[in-house]
């Protein structure tokens, strides 16, 4: 695979060259899964095949209260956050133990960046290191404490910002055989798609008890959904008055209704059916994960950058604007009878609709925090402050702020 991409020609300046030094980036593969679903197991299954093929991933695990993992992590949850003294501590349950756990640990995620990057990058000392390729990531069973969390949303956008990432949603096959539980586990994975907006996978675990072929089938073929719809309608799957054969037919439309739905849904997914205990499918899986982060630097990393850009020119805008009302304020003080202590009144009459107005309060509409605007004089704001108070002050020589440096009138402002 390297070596066919070496052979092409080199790519035009200022072209592909981004493309290719992301794609140069190891892939973070986040594993999610209900409880039961062999997540764990899938797991130590991708990392002793990448091991068995001597690319050793850099291996994460998330998941504070599990007792013991089959694989070796490199970084580990559980040597940060003690999960039984936070749920003592903070007298929470399960469930809200492995939720502070999480937000405890996310308070480092740019220590986990700096690593990963570190582990990523070429080392100038050490130039004949080897670096990683893949980042293997595995969650809490507990699908929604990680997903819909606010500590869960920071840590895959802050490895997305950084890596191509791939969500691989590991799924229960056997217990998917209705149609019923089958529809049930589409919905979970289309709300995890559109929650992480994200690259998706859809890894169908434990092929050695029950093949994947039958679920591959209901989400490309819409006959034979409706056809075990109707077979499980008789087969009284659904409830109903026993040996009638007729079944819900509320759960019949609804199932119906949502595999309408879900069709555009299935298009956008990568499907692949997987034995974590025999290995079947695991090249299968690799090959969906080069795509799908092929996927993510066309699609996804230009979606990033764009709103990236926009905070950023929101923020801008923010700031011109409160330095435009700080300079109208000086220049409101400065112009009255001498005395910077004066304040010219308003043309309405109303002094205190004026000085609401010129007030250095950000408002509820500023994209920014207080940080964000105490640090008016940062690198790209101070330039132009300067300027205008140096203007400023060479128009109003007479005035007592005549002797303030820069720094003292920044001072002032802030009081």
């Amino acid at each position: 695979m390297a070596e066919s991409s070496t052979s092409a020609p080199p790519p035009a300046a200022g072209t592909a060259s981004t493309s290719q030094q992301q794609q140069q980036k190891p892939v973070a593969i986040v594993c999610v899964g209900m409880a039961g679903s062999g997540k764990t197991t899938f797991m130590q299954r991708i990392n002793a095949h990448l091991h068995g093929q001597k690319e050793p991933p850099y291996v994460i695990n998330l998941d504070p209260a599990v007792l013991n993992v089959p694989f070796e992590s490199n970084i580990d949850i559980r040597d940060s956050v003690n999960y039984k003294e936070v749920m003592k501590q903070y007298n929470l349950g399960p469930n809200g133990g492995i939720l502070t756990s999480l937000n405890l640990f996310a308070t480092k995620v740019d220590q986990i960046l700096g690593l990963l990057e570190k582990r990523a990058g070429p080392d100038p000392e050490n130039p004949n290191k080897k670096l990683i390729k893949n980042i293997l990531v595995d969650t809490p069973g507990q699908i929604e404490v990680f997903v819909w969390s606010a500590s869960g949303q920071i840590l895959l956008e802050s490895l997305a910002s950084s890596f191509p990432t791939v969500i691989a949603y590991v799924i229960d096959t056997p217990r998917t055989a209705s149609t019923s539980t089958f529809m049930s586990n589409m919905l979970y994975a289309c709300s995890i798609l559109y929650k992480t907006k994200l690259p998706m996978i859809l890894v169908f675990n434990k092929t050695d008890v029950r093949d994947a072929d039958f679920a591959k089938e209901w989400m490309t073929d819409y006959d034979a959904f409706q056809a075990a719809l109707a077979a499980d309608e008789e087969g009284n799957a659904f409830g109903g008055v026993e040996g009638e054969g007729m079944g819900s037919g509320y759960m019949s439309s609804l199932l119906n209704s949502m595999s309408l739905m879900l069709e555009e849904f299935y298009a956008h997914l990568s499907v692949v059916g997987v034995s974590s205990m025999t290995g079947a499918g695991v090249d299968d899986f690799f090959a969906a994960v080069r795509e799908k982060a092929d996927e993510f630097t066309r699609d996804y990393l230009p979606e990033l950058e764009r709103k990236r850009k926009e905070r950023d020119d929101q923020k801008r805008r923010a700031r011109e604007k409160e330095l435009d009302k700080m300079m109208r304020g000086m220049s409101m003080a400065t112009d009255g009878e001498g005395s910077s202590s004066k304040k010219t009144p308003a043309k309405n009459g109303n002094d205190d609709d004026d000085d609401d107005d010129d007030m250095d309060v950000p408002s509820d509409d500023d994209d920014r925090d207080a940080d964000d605007y105490a640090d008016v004089d940062d690198e790209y704001d101070r330039e132009g402050l300067q300027a205008r108070y140096e203007a400023a002050m060479e128009a109003n020589m007479d005035s007592t702020m005549e002797d303030a440096s820069f720094a003292k009138y920044l001072h002032a402002q802030r009081k």
